[in-house]
């Protein structure tokens, strides 16, 4: 069963038809992802589970998400968000503001324990791992990608700036530390990563400033 659970098919838009739209399962099966989270592993993880657990049916759930790893990348998006950096003006706070809100994440959520599991149940469904990569990869890559661009429009970063390269380097150490938890994600990692990224793609002009703008 928990083969088929993790493989039949990907998320489904619409409720069958004739059928009404329940407005309050899309919060219920995403608090009982987490709450299931934080007692079991994901490897544990049935649609029969998250269906009981959300006072719904294993039905309803097929219907709405199509599979287990379907409701679970809901999941994901629902707690984490897809747009979280700000763009004020002053790169080093928007970088910190928007990583912060995937290391705090990290850091209190269980969703964290899925992300192994998530990433290579993914590699079975091509059409779900598309909406992962666009709904919730890109979709938060975006808004870090254009504040480095304003920055190197400001004269903050340097011109020729791999923006791509400088994504990961930023993201990077998060994921690394969720995935293989070999160190923790602690309440400085998001400005301590911010900061070296900096270090090395700011212009000398940014460097002074921000420098004496600490001291």
């Amino acid at each position: 069963m928990e083969q088929i659970d993790r493989a039949e098919g990907s998320p489904s838009s619409s409720a069958a038809p004739g059928r009404p739209r329940d407005t309050t399962i899309d919060a219920r099966v995403t608090g009982a992802v987490v709450e299931l989270l934080a007692t079991v592993p994901y490897s544990a993880l049935t649609l029969e589970g998250v269906a009981a657990a959300a006072g719904t049916s294993k039905p309803a759930v097929r219907r709405r998400w199509g599979s287990l790893p379907g409701v679970v990348v809901h999941t994901l998006i629902s707690v984490l968000g897809t747009t979280p950096t700000p763009d004020t003006g002053c790169v080093h706070c928007d970088l910190i503001a928007g990583i912060s809100t995937l290391s705090d994440t990290f850091q209190a959520s269980p969703i964290t324990r899925a992300l192994p599991g998530l990433v290579s149940d993914l590699e079975a469904d091509p059409e779900l791992r598309e909406v992962f990569r666009r709904d919730y990869f890109e979709a938060r890559r975006a808004t870090s990608r254009a504040v480095l661009e304003h920055a190197v429009e400001r004269g903050e970063l340097q011109d020729g700036l791999d923006l791509e390269l400088t994504l990961d380097l930023l993201a990077a150490p998060i994921y690394y530390r969720a995935f293989f938890g070999h160190q923790p994600i602690d309440d400085g990692l998001a400005e301590r990563t911010v900061l070296s990224v900096l270090n090395g793609v700011a212009t000398a002009d940014w460097q002074r400033h921000h420098r004496a703008s600490r001291s």
